[in-house]
């Protein structure tokens, strides 16, 4: 009796896209496209998702945030503390309500003082250098390197800064038995299906029954 094949690393990556190819964004409801509502909108996520949390959770609390009305930076900035932390409690994020209201709206007046509200300010200020991007995304409250990480991979579509597979990506591929070498792994999926590929890398990263379902699928 033979065993099972192994899977091609097109093959892997194809069953990993139709299982979990579901952006983060897409998952918190954001239709991510380079303007500034849903631009903001992912940095709210960034920050909510770089916590010690279930990224779930952070989803769950991103919805109720955007539910309330604080949809933008100036929106998020008018609310009351105890908005948010309202919001952020009934999305079940409560370990870090308090400080992260507090980040959340240090952060919407950061982004409207220094771009107007409008992250592709930021964009244009930065080109397409990804450290550069990373470190202007650091200065906003709540955004750490992690917090950058998860912006510039979602955002890499819309931003066309693609492809960006950070640390988290490339353990996922590697879990997977994929290629690590960012450009290797590109060749793997459609030029329009990165900020996918690399969210479901992520999800390999974090669940290894994700990476164990995907490659005996794609052995299939």
């Amino acid at each position: 009796m033979t065993g099972r094949r192994s899977p091609e690393p097109a093959e892997v990556a194809r069953a990993l896209l139709d299982a979990h190819g579901l952006t983060y964004a897409e998952e918190a409801g954001i239709r991510l496209r380079d303007t500034p509502q849903p631009l903001y909108q992912l940095l709210v996520l960034a920050d909510l998702l770089s916590a010690r949390i279930r990224g779930a959770t952070a989803v769950a609390a991103a919805k109720e945030l955007f539910a309330a009305g604080m949809r933008d930076a100036r929106r998020m900035a008018e609310a009351s503390w105890q908005q948010r932390v309202d919001a952020l409690g009934r999305g079940g994020y409560r370990r870090y309500d308090e400080r992260t209201s507090t980040q959340l709206g240090d952060g919407a007046l950061l982004v409207l003082r220094e771009y107007g509200g409008d992250l592709r300010r930021l964009r244009e200020r930065a080109g397409d250098d990804t450290t550069e991007l990373s470190r202007l995304l650091r200065q906003v409250p709540g955004i750490g390197p992690t917090g950058a990480d998860i912006y510039l991979r979602e955002a890499q579509d819309a931003w066309r800064i693609a492809p960006y597979f950070d640390t988290k990506a490339l353990r996922g591929a590697h879990r997977l038995g994929l290629p690590e070498d960012t450009r290797v792994l590109a060749r793997l999926v459609p030029d329009d299906r990165y900020a996918a590929f690399a969210a479901a890398l992520v999800r390999a990263a974090l669940d290894k029954a994700v990476a164990e379902s995907v490659r005996e699928r794609a052995s299939a």
